[in-house]
């Protein structure tokens, strides 16, 4: 008897009955079925020895696309934990999930893993994969796979949560077998060992379990696999990149910033260089907003506690607010965790017109957030920051026109600070939320509808937006091709209504609002710390705390190199007399390390004739250059974007 397979394209396959996954890859080709992982049947991703049925939409998933990989991580993880639990008798293994560009999984030994560890583990990974040993799925009711892991505290509690949330005991769990390793897993799996072509350990870290800093602390192990050498060479190239560029180091060795352990884990102190950065990256931000519409705010960086129970944070976002202070008149305080509350004060302060809106309020306010201390990470992950924070106070039939105005902003924006290539995630409401969800529906309709506008592709993010709005993430790739999230755009119909806002209307009614928060660099820290990775520190000729370095190549050069920095500071731009007892080779190579964009030389012939030699990044120096012509030349390589 014969079935009938769609496949993508909308061609149908014939096959006979009791074919599987692998049989239909080999029936389209045998280069496709060499490079199949698994086979996705009418939506769902599964095991290329699944049982087709008549009718079945199928896809077959090869090791090179994003699916493949995330199988082929899976395994990855899988063959790692067989691996520890050979090498390491009594080891209690807990989840092991593929990631970006990765997989991880997580052990109890009684102790942290060494690096003769991590080679060791490689080592039996590799003689798993030479064994090529089949990857087999079985399905149990729970009380036998309670059995099968009686020996395993993290399993069980696994499986009891199945339980639990089926409400009955009994029901069932998948599991997936390769010699004498079991592990419980939904799948789908790569068909044996074999098939992992490369893979290398990478590091470990401490993890509590289920992030919980109050359960077990255990090791993960963190690793990486791809279709071929080649591919994992190349990732292995990115990330010795993505360390040579890492902001934290970029930070130090340019005299931009530090992180004293004094100050507390996630705090920055900003050096001079550092601050001049950020401020050009502030003074930018607010030449451009009042340029657009934007009425420049400032609020205060505590509030009562009243204020963010009013406004849901105490309810829906406590776990990542600092603790309440206790005033010695009663009162209770909170650190801002976000400006959006104090906007919304302003706009309640008077009676507000229609013919107000859309109003729109920009802060450069710090905020406060308590960040658990594994996921801190420089600048990027930090407690104190400084958003860049607009909220929109406009009609409902305005939110379609703001939202696109908005996108339009954003991107302007983006490519001011040299990105070109964006991607966009689009959230939907999630399980804890405040308003009405008809509300929630409208507003994820309004920015599906701009982004469609705009021609940005972007991938829905199903309840990943924040409590009160569904919402927007702008994406940008840098220099290395990594994925960068900064802009946020979100629709709020729920703090209109939880602050009782109203405007009049054309025919003196009352009406809400609506509110639109944005965060265009998200944090400035934050923002700074992605450019100083997409430039390995050599950030554009505008942004850059020192613009140019003068040498003198002797003493009695000073002078002059004095007046030629003169000359520079008088046409607005930042210059650097490196007056060391060093070689001119020494000077120069300190002023290319530092990143400057362009290196003056002074010599005796330069003050006989009112000249420098000039060397711009990346270029050959000129030599005899007029001091008019560098001063020109320098003041388009800073020039500001506008």
């Amino acid at each position: 008897m014969a079935i009938n397979i769609t496949l993508p394209d909308g061609s149908a396959l014939q096959l006979e009955s009791g074919s599987t996954g692998a049989t239909a890859a080999r029936a389209i080709g045998r280069r496709l079925a060499e490079a199949a992982v698994a086979i996705r049947v009418n939506g769902e991703l599964r095991d290329l020895a699944v049982v087709l049925a008549d009718g079945d939409a199928v896809e077959v998933i090869t090791a090179d696309a994003d699916m493949g990989r995330a199988v082929l991580r899976h395994s990855a993880a899988h063959v790692m934990a067989q691996a520890v639990l050979d090498l390491f008798p009594g080891a209690q293994y807990a989840i092991g999930p593929a990631i970006e560009d990765g997989f991880y999984y997580d052990f109890h030994i009684g102790r942290a893993f060494t690096p003769e560890d991590l080679e060791a583990i490689e080592s039996r990974m590799a003689e798993i994969v030479a064994a090529d040993q089949p990857f087999e799925r079985e399905v149990v009711s729970t009380q036998r796979a309670l059995e099968i892991f009686a020996d395993q505290a993290f399993k069980r509690e696994i499986i009891e949560a199945v339980e639990e949330s089926e409400g009955a005991a009994g029901v069932e769990v998948s599991l997936y077998r390769n010699r004498g390793f079991v592990d419980l897993c939904r799948g789908p799996h790569l068909p044996s060992t074999g098939r992992l072509a490369a893979f290398k350990l990478l590091r470990t870290a401490g993890a509590y379990w289920r992030g919980d800093e109050h359960r077990p602390q255990l090791q993960r192990i963190y690793g990486t696999a791809w279709e071929s050498r080649e591919a994992l060479d190349a990732y292995l190239h990115r990330l010795e990149e993505a360390r040579r560029r890492d902001h934290r180091r970029l930070g130090a060795d340019l005299d931009l910033f530090s992180f004293p352990p004094e100050l507390g884990s996630g705090l920055a102190i900003w050096h001079p260089k550092g601050a001049t950065v950020r401020g050009l990256m502030e003074d930018y931000s607010r030449r451009v907003h009042q340029t657009h519409g934007y009425q420049l705010v400032v609020s205060p960086h505590v509030a009562r506690a009243d204020l963010w129970q009013q406004s849901g944070h105490l309810g829906f976002y406590a776990e990542t607010m600092y603790p309440l202070m206790e005033l010695d008149d009663g009162d209770r305080y909170v650190l801002k965790p976000m400006n959006c509350p104090f906007h919304i004060l302003i706009f309640a302060s008077r009676g507000r017109s229609y013919r107000e809106l859309p109003m729109r309020l920009f802060e450069l306010g710090t905020v406060y957030r308590y960040e658990r201390s594994g996921v801190l990470h420089g600048l990027l992950r930090a407690r104190g920051f400084t958003q860049d924070d607009s909220h929109i106070f406009c009609m409902e039939s305005q939110i379609g026109e703001e939202l696109q105005g908005l996108l339009d902003f954003s991107l302007m924006v983006l490519r001011d600070f040299g990105f070109e290539a964006f991607e966009a995630d689009l959230s939907t409401r999630p399980e804890k939320f405040v308003g009405r969800p008809e509300l929630w529906d409208r507003a994820t309709v309004a920015l599906g509808e701009a982004l469609d506008r705009a021609g940005l592709a972007y991938t829905v993010a199903e309840g990943e937006g924040a409590f009160y709005g569904p919402k927007i993430d702008l994406h940008v790739r840098d220099a290395i091709g990594r994925r960068w999230q900064v802009t946020t755009l979100q629709v709020d119909f729920a703090q209109p209504d939880n602050f009782s806002l109203e405007y009049a209307t054309a025919d003196n009614t009352r009406e809400r609002p609506v509110m639109i928060h944005r965060a265009l660099f998200g944090s400035v820290e934050r923002f700074l710390g992605v450019l100083l990775e997409h430039y390995a520190g050599a950030l554009p000729g505008w942004l850059a705390p020192v613009q140019a370095t003068i040498v003198p190549v002797a003493d009695r050069h000073h002078g002059y190199a004095g007046e030629v920095a003169g000359a520079l500071e008088a046409a607005g731009l930042r210059p650097e007399v490196d007056l060391a007892d060093d070689t001119v080779g020494e000077k120069i190579r300190r002023a290319l390390t530092h990143k400057h964009p362009a290196v003056l030389v002074v010599g005796d012939r330069d003050v006989a004739a009112g000249t420098v030699g000039l060397r711009l990044r990346g270029g050959e120096e000129a030599r005899g250059v007029a001091l008019a012509d560098a001063l020109e030349r320098l003041g388009r390589e800073c020039r500001p974007p506008r």
